[in-house]
Order: C-alpha cells, then sequence, then structure tokens
C-alpha cells in the first residue's frame, strides 16, 4: 500500500489507462502543460504529448461534442470540465447526443466517453462555482454517475470507468482533492453500480456518496459514544445505485437517513427514499429523513452555513431515532 492524495490517484488513473490502452486520450481546457485547474493532469503533457493530452479553446460544447465523435469512431475520451457548474454550457451535447447514441443507432457502436468534473463548495468560489448538479444527469437515461469518496475509490472507479462502454459523468468533490489515503501497489479496479458499507451499524443507516459519506462516518463515530450505531453506505456510483445493498441494510436497522452536499429538494436522495417508500416501507420503524443543501444558490460568505456536514447528518439520524410510525 502507499499513501496518495485523491487528486493524484485521479492522474494515475488516466495514466495507467493511457498506457494500457492507446486509443484512451484526455481533452480539455488547461489539461495540458498547464497540468489542469486542479492539478489532476500535470506531468501527462510530457510523458503522451499533445495528440493525447490536448488543450483546447473556451469551448465546452465543442470539445464535449469531438468527444462524442471521436468515441463513435473507436477512441476513448476523457474529457475534463473545468468546474461542473461549466457543465450547462454543454448540456446539448452530453443529454441529447452522448446519452442517446448508442441507443438511437441500435447498438451498432459503442460511446466510451468519461466526463470528469469537480463539483461542490468549501473553497468559497460562489455560486457559480460551486454546485452539485449531478441529479440532473442521474435522471438522464444512458448516462452512469459515478461519485468517489477518497483516493482508494476514485481510482478504482476512475479506471473501471474509462474501461466502460457507455458514458460516465465522473464528480469529484473539490475538497476531496487534497485528501490523503492509502492505495495498493498493484492495478485495482471496482466495479460501477456497486455501494460500499464504510461502517456496519444497527440503529439507523446512512445513504450517502462523496465528501457527505465522511461526514457521514464523522457523525457516525460521535454517535457512537452517545450509544448509537450508525451503518454508513457509500453509493459510489448514483446511476445505477445498489438498491441491494440499500435495502438489505435497512432491512437490519429499520431507519434511514439520506445525505448529500446538493440542494435537498429533487437530489438522489429523493429518488432513495422514493425507492425505499415503494418497495420495503414495511421494513422502516420510522421516517426517513433527509440531508442537503438548503434552496437557495451556493453562499459565498456565507458558505460554511450553507454545506451540510456531520453536524446535519447527526441531527438527522437522532431525528429519526425519537420518531416512529
Amino acid at each position: 500500500m502507499k499513501d496518495i492524495r485523491y487528486i493524484f490517484a485521479i492522474k494515475e488513473a488516466m495514466e495507467e489507462e493511457m498506457y494500457r490502452d492507446e486509443n484512451v486520450f484526455l481533452i480539455g481546457e488547461d489539461v495540458g502543460l498547464a497540468g489542469g485547474s486542479f492539478g489532476a493532469s500535470k506531468g501527462l503533457y510530457e510523458k503522451f504529448g499533445p495528440e493525447r493530452i490536448v488543450d483546447t479553446p473556451i469551448s465546452e460544447l465543442g470539445f464535449t461534442s469531438l468527444a462524442a465523435g471521436a468515441a463513435s469512431c473507436g477512441l476513448r475520451p476523457i474529457v475534463e470540465i473545468m468546474f461542473m457548474d461549466f457543465v450547462t454550457c454543454c448540456m446539448d451535447s452530453i443529454v441529447n447526443q452522448i446519452a442517446k447514441m448508442r441507443y438511437m443507432f441500435g447498438n451498432q457502436y459503442t460511446v466510451p466517453i468519461v466526463v470528469r468534473m469537480p463539483e461542490g463548495g468549501g473553497l468559497n468560489a460562489g455560486p457559480q462555482h460551486s454546485q452539485c448538479l449531478e441529479a440532473w444527469f442521474a435522471h438522464v437515461p444512458g448516462l452512469k454517475v459515478v461519485m468517489a469518496a477518497n483516493p482508494y475509490d476514485v481510482k478504482g472507479l476512475l479506471k473501471a470507468a474509462i474501461r466502460d462502454d457507455n458514458p460516465v459523468i465522473f464528480i469529484e468533490n473539490k475538497t476531496l482533492h487534497a485528501m490523503k489515503g492509502s492505495i495498493p501497489e498493484e492495478e485495482y479496479l471496482i466495479p460501477l453500480g456497486k455501494a460500499d458499507v464504510k461502517r456496519e451499524g444497527t440503529d439507523v443507516t446512512v445513504v450517502s456518496a462523496s465528501r457527505l459519506v465522511n461526514e457521514s462516518l464523522k457523525a457516525a463515530d460521535a454517535l457512537s459514544k452517545e450509544g448509537v450505531s450508525v451503518e454508513v453506505i457509500d453509493l459510489r456510483t448514483i446511476q445505477p445505485w445498489d438498491r441491494e445493498t440499500v435495502f438489505t441494510s435497512i432491512a437490519k436497522t429499520h431507519r434511514l437517513v439520506v445525505a448529500h452536499e446538493a440542494v435537498k429538494q429533487f437530489g438522489f436522495g429523493a429518488e432513495i427514499a422514493a425507492a425505499v417508500a415503494e418497495e420495503i416501507l414495511d421494513e422502516l420503524d420510522a421516517p426517513i429523513m433527509r440531508v442537503g443543501a438548503p434552496f437557495v444558490p451556493a453562499s459565498y460568505s456565507l458558505e460554511k452555513y450553507y454545506v451540510p456536514g456531520a453536524e446535519d447528518v447527526k441531527k438527522a439520524v437522532l431525528t429519526t431515532l425519537e420518531r416512529s410510525f
């Protein structure tokens, strides 16, 4: 095992896959000599050159559309969107083309595109650089949506995403980029669509993804000192999401909290809550609680009050324990 930062685990995943498959290339703004806005491609330009580490003009729609054409011709592009907020400039390419091409052409070819994008608050970047928009993409048939919570997961999931023959939206929370963690020296992949039980528990199930997984683990640690046993599930992939793991946990704890950084209204937590209510309502002993940001634009000056964290998860857990049907 070796210690590595989250951002460099991303770099390692891309580098290994580029060495393994000459059809893999990276495209985006400042990904070349600059090494990416957050350093994810630092040094790759020197190793693979301008034909495979492609700097682009400031035109998300243009280079994402280029990637769609390249993928349909047998290449495997990785697209870097500098901030998730900027994906609004290329929604036509992603939603109307990339997500639907394989379906509309009767599976005659694959569309192996990974679209990487950093999301979330924590850096006081303001309302146009701090949004969490994953629910948009999870709502679009044809797209897979991945959100990794630590360096180990981000490397294994990204390698699996690059090898997938379907388009994958790969979301990285900006505050995790500096996070350190241990990964194996040898190669490994993590299958898409499989959740991970990060902590076993018996009283309440907390389901989350990305940064809120780590906040949920902090809440679970604090609650354990009060005699509350919390099971924390990291979805890792929110589309498709792992019903079996979530439902099995709820059958054990009979209480559910879903937590994400995105605004609570219409977030992926609402889909999980609805599925549980539709399919295994009898397993619940209390109402489902949701944790998310308030329904206002991401704040600059008040960001620490806007972004949900461990205390919000703890409060939701205690609330569902106090309530019952």
